[in-house]
């Protein structure tokens, strides 16, 4: 799938969700945490589809939407602190990339919804009960699902037969990647 695309297919479902009225009158407030340097390229270019399609569907930064960014310049330690500084914004709705982002929010709130991409295995990460319907105030994208692991070794034995041995090296504080080891 294309980045533009599913960032398009996440836009979508922020501002589809049903968002309370914000104090400013019609101005909505969403909290974008991204775990990259903000002068990184990729994260810049990330934030500037997220940006140019909402604008396509009607919603622009300053007008109608104000969007409060936080970047966390890889620096896992600034995880926490960067949430609880988005959830004190008190914002309409918050877009979370990765699980410890999400691992982060969703203990500090139960009313704002959270929406996720780059997310493995919510389910078993404890963040929805169903991906098909997640209840609570998180939802969003998964980047693959744990099972896909067997199909990554399969595709790995017919491009390199003669590999008899492969090794994963897996963040042990990222829960939702212990599924690959299965």
């Amino acid at each position: 799938m294309r980045r533009r695309n599913f960032i398009q297919g996440i836009v979508g479902l922020v501002t589809a969700w049903p968002l309370a009225t914000s104090a400013q009158q019609g101005m909505r407030r969403v909290g974008v945490v991204l775990g990259f340097e903000q002068g990184d390229q990729e994260g810049q270019i990330r934030l500037a589809a997220f940006v140019e399609t909402l604008v396509w569907l009607g919603w622009t930064d300053g007008r109608n939407v104000h969007l409060e960014v936080r970047w966390a310049g890889g620096n896992i330690a600034r995880y926490k602190a960067i949430a609880q500084e988005v959830t004190a914004t008190s914002p309409d709705v918050v877009a979370a990339m990765t699980n410890p982002f999400v691992a982060q929010l969703e203990p500090l709130t139960k009313t704002i919804p959270i929406v996720f991409v780059q997310v493995s295995d919510s389910v078993g990460a404890g963040f929805v009960s169903n991906i098909t319907r997640p209840g609570g105030n998180i939802t969003g994208f998964e980047n693959f699902q744990p099972e896909i692991g067997g199909k990554w070794l399969g595709l790995l034995r017919e491009a390199a037969p003669a590999v008899t041995r492969v090794g994963i090296l897996l963040d042990p504080e990222n829960t939702s990647l212990a599924a690959l080891r299965k």
